[in-house]
């Protein structure tokens, strides 16, 4: 998968423009806060018409217009194809290949990205939700199924809670719980199985590229830690019935708090390194490098199930790797379109090789 091209008009503090990016690597440069990560934004829109820095369409429009616009040409799915995404203050409008689509998930397996922000190097030392939300990510990109899967299994875990909260009130509907939990224990395996299957994939790979990142000196490795008891070989049909026997077992203390105990929504994804919870033990660097083989590992995995490199897009984060790590990571991603923002030119060869584009103030000039 590579972008052909991409214009900007009405975002954020960027001039209309249209980035042209070639097949290597993109390197965008600048001083702080004139507009680059905006670039790289822009394009992860279309990974499923979401932000990784907002939730709020009105952030993306100049604050002086009624809309923003990005129009983008990309090869995916062996073929050339187009998509816009209108952003206005009441919604949005999506294009695909010049058909309007009704939501966001049309453009979910069309077009692919791996995105590698400064706010992923915290990901090990957040809380659960955090962690939650990278192994989310992934599936949803991989495939529509998961991404829509999810989006019930949230909705309907919010009107179990507020069902519980009613029951405290009017107990006879508690006759009507099971029929919600046979619906959200039957997504919630799913999606636990999935993202079970994808962290498996993640680990091979991760366990190879902590490796090198390392020099061999490190194991990394990834467990999934459920809330209801799930196992690693359990089938979804086992999931699903260790989730409904740890509702009926929760039920009691769920109507006191209102909230469903247990679930997909209440698990972890521990990161080990050398047998070590890194949460707790994982020095800034070992961090970095973990997180590191972790997004290459991701970048793989979508490589294989969706049969073409995904979009790469670094956010200032070279600058937080030693010139041993950056050797590496541009080493492994050399078949991959990549683009990277950072403040200054760099010597090294591989950065050099590519188009360079100087912004400031919201212009971008093409130097290279």
């Amino acid at each position: 998968m590579r972008v052909e091209s991409i214009r900007y008009q009405n975002y954020r503090n960027l001039a209309d423009f249209t980035l042209t990016p070639c097949e290597g690597v993109n390197i965008i440069y600048g001083n702080n806060a004139q507009g680059k990560t905006n670039i790289l934004e822009g394009l992860w829109l279309f990974c499923g018409g979401h932000s990784f820095r907002t939730q709020s369409y009105r952030e993306l429009i100049q604050f002086d217009k009624s809309f923003a616009k990005l129009e983008c040409v990309f090869y995916g799915q062996e073929r050339r194809q187009t998509a816009e995404l209108t952003m206005e203050t009441g919604g949005r409008v999506i294009k695909v290949n010049g058909v309007e689509q009704k939501t966001s998930s049309a453009l979910i397996e069309k077009f692919c990205a791996v995105v590698f922000s400064p706010e992923n190097l915290s990901l090990i030392k957040r809380g659960p939700s955090e962690r939650r939300s990278f192994i989310d990510s992934a599936i949803c990109r991989e495939k529509l199924r998961n991404a829509l899967t999810l989006q019930k299994y949230n909705r309907l875990l919010k009107q179990r809670n507020a069902l519980l909260k009613e029951i405290v009130r009017n107990e006879r509907l508690k006759e009507t719980l099971s029929l919600w939990d046979e619906q959200l224990t039957t997504l919630g395996a799913e999606i636990v199985r999935r993202r079970m299957d994808f962290i498996k994939m993640m680990t091979e790979r991760a366990v190879v590229y902590h490796k090198g990142i390392s020099r061999g000196s490190e194991e990394l490795r990834l467990r999934y830690v459920s809330s209801f008891g799930a196992e690693e070989n359990d089938d979804v049909r086992t999931l699903k019935e260790k989730f409904l026997e740890k509702c009926r077992q929760s039920l009691q203390t769920e109507m006191l708090t209102g909230s469903t105990a247990a679930g997909a929504h209440r698990d972890d994804i521990e990161i080990i390194i050398n047998g070590k919870n890194s949460r707790f033990f994982a020095s800034q660097g070992q961090q970095r490098s973990a997180v590191l083989s972790l997004k290459l590992a991701e970048a793989s995995v979508l490589r294989e199930r969706m049969g073409e490199n995904p979009v790469i897009l670094f956010d200032d984060v070279l600058s937080e790797l030693d010139n041993d790590r950056q050797d590496y990571l541009l080493n492994e991603l050399r078949d991959c379109q990549v683009f990277i923002t950072c403040c200054e030119k760099s010597n090294k060869e591989q950065l050099n090789e590519g188009k360079i584009f100087y912004v400031s103030e919201g212009n971008v000039e093409a130097e290279k």
